[in-house]
């Protein structure tokens, strides 16, 4: 299969294709376990298709619409086909050996997403990482890793970044908190060439770059770093993205996405205006 291309989104897809199939499943009132019964597969199996965190077999799904009553050969064949585009593998997969797989599922989201806000508390974000940076922060996370591994570690979040400049580019808004800004990471050179790339990016149009500033004490985000992405699909719903250190959390139900909206909103209105910020940030180039 050729290769998935900047912003296709084989994720979003198999989300999309996952959506419509418990649709129709429900509609026509079969349970999971006679779905899995149909395909040779467990009832967990369903489920896992339809919340589209596995691949499809283009054979599963055509025996699936006829389960579910799907007799039109236009639908069947759209949706068919949407199987196939599910299954194309992204680029980030020849990283499959240092990408952990609930870290795959967010590369593939990111790379759909259309709004992408994030607010981090104790790195700059990996969008907006210079080289250097990027390449300290991910040495120290991974002690003793080979130099290979480093450097391939590295590409992999400098590609990321390539869709912000590309076409059909994200709206990125991020809210840094002042400490990620304050933390030496890597030395004063490599501290400097991370503020110099700050304001750069800061100047994008589709970027929008923020500081919680210490002196306005507790904030709304107390909780840590999370992101929220919007698709432009309008099927898909918004995605939270938390993570820790062994995993991930992704929340889609609407009560926790609200709440992490209105978290993300009063951060925006407390925090430096983006003018401020480019100010800071060459305060603190200054000082470094």
């Amino acid at each position: 299969m050729t290769p998935e291309t900047s912003g296709t989104g084989s994720t979003v897809r198999r989300i999309l294709l996952g959506s419509q199939l418990r649709r129709l499943r429900e509609a026509r009132g079969v349970s999971r376990q006679d779905a899995g019964y149909v395909i040779r597969a467990s009832e967990s199996k369903i489920s896992r298709l339809e919340l589209g965190r596995v691949s499809f077999k283009e054979r599963d799904v055509d025996d699936l619409l006829t389960l579910y009553g799907v007799r039109d050969e236009a639908e069947r064949a759209a949706l068919l086909q949407l199987a196939r585009e599910a299954n194309t593998p992204g680029w980030w997969h020849r990283y499959s050996d240092i990408l952990p797989g609930w870290f795959q599922t967010y590369v593939g989201l990111e790379e759909s997403a259309a709004l992408i806000r994030t607010y981090e508390l104790q790195f700059v974000p990996g969008l907006l990482q210079s080289e250097g940076y990027a390449r300290a922060v991910i040495r120290q996370g991974n002690a003793g890793a080979a130099d290979h591994e480093i450097e391939q570690r590295v590409d992999l979040r400098l590609q990321r970044q390539e869709r912000l400049t590309g076409p059909e580019a994200p709206r990125l808004w991020a809210v840094l908190d002042e400490g990620a800004l304050r933390r030496p990471i890597g030395g004063p050179e490599v501290m400097r060439g991370q503020f110099e790339h700050l304001i750069k990016m800061a100047k994008l149009p589709n970027v929008t770059i923020q500081v919680m500033p210490f002196r306005f004490g507790g904030h709304a985000a107390e909780g840590g770093a999370f992101s929220i992405l919007r698709f432009p699909e309008q099927d898909l719903p918004d995605v939270v993205y938390v993570e820790n250190l062994t995993g991930a959390m992704y929340l889609d139900k609407r009560d926790d996405v609200d709440t992490y909206l209105q978290v993300m909103e009063r951060l925006c209105v407390d925090s430096e205006t983006p003018e401020r910020t480019v100010e800071l940030l060459g305060d603190l180039l200054r000082e470094a």
